[in-house]
């Protein structure tokens, strides 16, 4: 029987993975802050900017919640205009 479902574009299925890690940080506080943004931003985000977020979830959840809190400044290789969207983002 012939795959009836066409090819997923490589971009979908990296948002997709993209959004997964978001949403499983470990944290339940990044989980929920860093899920939901991804949620509402990785459709619109470039891929030179999915690259940059990509970097930033490798970063440690404390860590990028004490940053994103102001509790600590943030390091100049974490600064970048996807960083700064998700700290001017807010859940309500």
């Amino acid at each position: 029987m012939p795959d009836l479902d066409p090819p997923m574009d490589p971009h979908d299925v990296r948002r997709k993975r993209l959004l997964y890690l978001s949403q499983h940080r470990g944290m339940k506080e990044a989980d929920i802050l860093i899920g939901t943004f991804a949620a509402q931003h990785l459709a619109t985000m470039s891929l030179a900017q999915l690259e940059r977020y990509e970097r930033l979830l490798e970063e440690e959840d404390a860590d990028l919640m004490d940053w994103l809190m102001g509790k600590y400044p943030v390091p100049d290789d974490v600064k970048s205009d996807v960083f700064d969207l998700l700290q001017q983002f807010k859940l309500y």
